[in-house]
């Protein structure tokens, strides 16, 4: 629904501003096709997979945490076959709160029985999974996918950055 939204607000900018639009019926087509068309083209990053079930063969308890609705979080994690790979899962959705809100940290560390000092969070948001989860003592890695390094004048410093999640199973100094 959301997306049908905002292309109903551009539909309405065009309006205003005097440029020809679409059919609302068009509009509504294009947003679901591409929700389906996002939906098909997900995947599991290269390796995601094979480096969390090492990391949960060597006895670290992992938790998920996600935004999004319940529904559209949960069917990807049953297609990716997450469940089974996490003590704990955590869906904005579900829960009613989420990432940068203290509680959701706070949340998913009581529910492993884990405090901040022992906890790691990885993943590819500064606010969300570096700055927000730093200023509780969480220790924070950055997955920086693309290698684009961190924005200029960025205040926020990970702990650790990496490019793909099977460095986190290689030395961090030697990264």
């Amino acid at each position: 629904m959301a997306r049908r939204e905002i292309v109903g607000g551009a539909r309405a900018q065009l309006t205003s501003e005097g440029q020809p639009v679409f059919a609302p019926e068009i509009g509504a087509r294009l947003a679901d096709r591409f929700t389906t068309y996002r939906d098909e083209q997900m995947h599991v990053f290269p390796g995601a997979l094979e480096t969390i079930d090492a990391i949960r063969a060597a006895g670290v308890r992992l938790a998920l945490i996600t935004n999004g609705d319940g529904p559209g979080q949960r069917a990807k994690v049953e297609r990716f076959d997450l469940a089974r790979r996490f003590d704990h899962i955590q869906i904005e959705g579900e829960a009613g709160f989420g990432k940068p809100e203290a509680r959701a940290y706070h949340h998913a560390m009581a529910a492993l029985e884990a405090g901040a000092h022992e906890t790691w969070i990885v993943g590819d948001n500064l606010e969300w999974e570096v700055a927000a989860p730093q200023r509780l003592g969480l220790h924070a890695v950055w997955c920086d996918q693309m290698g684009a390094g961190l924005p200029a004048g960025s205040t926020v410093k990970p702990d650790r950055i990496i490019r793909a999640l099977p460095e986190l199973l290689s030395d961090p100094r030697s990264t």
